[in-house]
């Protein structure tokens, strides 16, 4: 099934600025191309231009929301260090050669758009520019600064350690891209429940070690 961008977007009900296409829209765009025969990263950071350093933190930190094999938050993880890095130094985007060149199936990333559009569609009719000093410089580097702390956390591996991380990061990424400063402080919100949720499995994996070895020893 083909997936289609919308014919319009005027901004109305929110979700973007007049004129500009949305997240949902450039993803689309890209799984309706039928003449490719991959995906790659760069050919996502071309689509979404000046948007693309936020827009890539949530692409990436998206799937480790859902069940996934073991190791893809490792595997995500990693490029996710290097984006949330460039976002809290304030730098534009510059990926190196070996992540420009990941790819996915053409067929696969279609796949996936068609999973994540309806969801994607209903986030972006609440997402708006508002509280815009939260979404801006400083407070850009301080929710980059935080996501990079989140990321090295995606990365571990951690039991049940990738939901509540990638949750906050999609939000501090959506309100970044839109100027919603109501998303970034739900984004903040969320690490912070994120960081106290790993922080609780890092002492009960601490307390079993303590406790396994008297048991050994």
């Amino acid at each position: 099934m083909p997936v289609r961008p919308r014919q319009e977007n005027d901004g109305a009900g929110g979700g973007g600025s007049a004129g500009r296409l949305l997240l949902s829209d450039i993803l689309c765009r890209l799984a309706g191309d039928a003449g490719r025969e991959r995906i790659s990263v760069r050919d996502l950071a071309d689509a979404l231009d000046d948007r693309a350093l936020a827009a890539l933190m949530f692409v990436f930190a998206l799937p480790n929301i859902f069940p996934t094999p073991p190791g893809t938050s490792a595997v995500l993880g990693v490029p996710l260090v290097f984006l949330t890095a460039q976002l809290a130094l304030g730098r534009r985007l510059w990926l190196p050669e070996t992540l420009s060149r990941r790819s996915l199936p053409f067929h696969d990333f279609q796949t996936l758009i068609l999973r994540v559009e309806p969801w994607l569609r209903r986030v972006e009719s609440l997402l708006r520019p508002r509280a815009s000093r939260l979404a801006d410089p400083p407070m850009e580097y301080v929710a980059g600064l935080v996501c990079f702390l989140l990321s090295v956390i995606l990365a571990l591996p951690i039991p049940l350690g990738n939901i509540p991380p990638a949750i906050a990061i999609c939000l501090l990424a959506l309100g970044i891209l839109e100027g919603d400063g109501c998303w970034v402080a739900a984004g903040f919100l969320a690490a912070a429940i994120a960081i106290a949720i790993v922080s609780g499995v890092f002492f009960a994996i601490f307390e079993t070690s303590l406790l396994a070895g008297r048991w050994f020893f």
